[in-house]
C-alpha cells in the first residue's frame, strides 16, 4: 500500500529519527493510541467512517487510505488549540483532499480503457458499524453497492461530495459549507440538485434477505455447466459490467440480457477451471458476490444485485491494480 510520508518540515534537521520518531512515522494510528491527545484518539475513533467517506467519494480504496494518513499529518502540523471539534476538522480536511483528488481523476475516468468500477471491498460492514447496528449497517452497505457508485459517477465533484456528506454520513449543512467554500444557501442548493440527479439515475436497490442463497445457486450453475440453471437465475434484463480496464482482459461495453450475460459467465467459469482456481462467496460492495483466486492470487472479484429472487446486475473488476486493494486490511463504514 502507498504512503504519503510527513513534508521536509517534519523531519529532524540531522541525524537519525530516534525509535520513538520511527515507529510514528511507520503507523501513525498505532502511536495516537497511546498518545495523549484529542485529534489523535478522534482519528482512531473516526478512521473507519473517513476511510469510508474518501471511498465513497473517490472510488479507491487505496487512495482513500492516502488520504486519510494525509489527514492525520496535517493534524500533527497543526495547533491542536486551533482544532475544537476533532471529528468534524478531520471530517472536513479528509473531504476537501478526497474532493481535490476527484476533480484530478475526472480525465483519467474518462480515456479509461472499457468501463469503470470502483476499487472492491470485501469487508463485513456490521463489524465496522458502531454498536454493529445492523439498520445502520444495511444503509451504509447500499451506499458501497457497485450501482449506487456508478449512479453518484454521474454528479460533479462538489455534488457527490455535497450529497455524500449530506444524505449518508448526517453530517450538518455549516460543515459542508466549510468544505467547499460556499454559503449554507448555496450548498443546500448543490444538495438538493444531487439529490434530483441520484433520483433521476438511481437504480432499485432493495435487495431479498436470501440475496446471498441466490448468487450461491448461480455461482454452482455455473461450475456445474448448467445453462438452463443458470439462464434462470437471471433477470430477462440482466447487465453485466466488467472492468479489466488496460491490463486485464473484459467485455469493453456492458453485457445485457439474460442469455448473452449466461454466455459470457459460463466462458469466465471454464476459462478460470482450466487455471485450476477456487471460488470464494463474499461479501462485495455491501451485496453478495465472490472471489476468485489461484492460490494466493486474487484473480476477480464479482459483486451481484438481485431483485426478486432473480441477479439483475453483475459487476466483474478484473483489472489487477484494482485487485491490490483487497490486500489492505482494517474495518471501513
Amino acid at each position: 500500500m502507498r504512503r504519503h510520508r510527513p513534508s521536509a518540515a517534519d523531519d529532524p534537521p540531522a541525524g537519525q529519527p530516534d525509535a520513538a520518531e520511527q515507529a510514528e512515522r511507520a503507523d501513525p494510528v498505532e502511536h495516537a493510541r497511546v498518545a495523549d491527545d484529542r485529534v489523535g484518539a478522534a482519528l482512531v475513533a473516526e478512521r473507519p467512517r473517513l476511510v469510508g467517506l474518501a471511498y465513497r467519494i473517490t472510488g479507491s480504496r487505496i487512495d482513500a487510505e492516502d488520504i486519510v494518513q494525509e489527514a492525520w499529518l496535517r493534524a500533527r502540523r497543526a495547533d491542536p488549540a486551533t482544532i475544537e471539534r476533532p471529528a468534524a476538522w478531520l471530517t472536513t480536511v479528509v473531504a476537501r483532499l478526497a474532493l481535490d483528488h476527484l476533480r484530478s481523476a475526472r480525465h483519467r475516468r474518462e480515456t479509461y480503457v472499457g468501463p469503470w468500477l470502483p476499487e472492491p471491498v470485501v469487508t463485513p460492514v456490521v463489524a465496522a458499524t458502531p454498536g454493529g447496528d445492523p439498520a445502520m449497517a444495511a444503509e451504509l452497505a447500499e451506499s458501497l453497492t457497485f450501482g449506487f457508485l456508478r449512479v453518484l459517477e454521474t454528479l460533479t465533484p462538489i455534488e457527490r461530495v455535497v450529497f455524500l456528506l449530506a444524505d449518508v454520513f448526517d453530517t450538518p449543512l455549516p460543515e459542508i459549507a466549510q468544505v467547499i467554500d460556499r454559503s449554507p444557501q448555496a450548498t443546500r442548493q448543490v444538495a438538493s440538485r444531487a439529490r434530483r440527479r441520484v433520483r433521476a439515475g438511481e437504480v432499485r436497490r432493495e435487495a431479498p434477505d436470501d440475496a446471498a442463497r441466490v448468487v450461491v445457486e448461480l455461482i454452482d450453475a455455473l461450475g456445474a455447466g448448467d445453462s438452463d440453471r443458470a439462464i434462470a437465475l437471471l433477470a430477462e434484463d440482466a447487465v453485466l459490467v466488467s472492468d479489466g480496464g488496460p491490463r486485464a482482459h473484459a467485455a469493453r461495453r456492458p453485457v445485457v440480457g439474460r442469455d448473452r450475460v449466461s454466455r459470457f459467465l459460463l466462458n469466465l467459469t471454464r476459462r478460470f477451471a482450466e487455471a485450476d482456481v477456487r471460488v470464494e462467496p463474499a461479501l462485495c460492495n455491501g451485496e453478495p458476490g465472490a472471489v476468485v483466486r489461484q492460490g494466493d492470487m486474487c484473480l476477480a472479484v464479482a459483486s451481484a444485485h438481485v431483485v426478486d429472487d432473480e441477479v439483475a446486475a453483475i459487476y466483474v473488476v478484473v483489472n489487477p491494480d484494482k485487485l491490490a486493494a483487497l490486500e489492505i486490511a482494517g474495518p471501513m463504514v
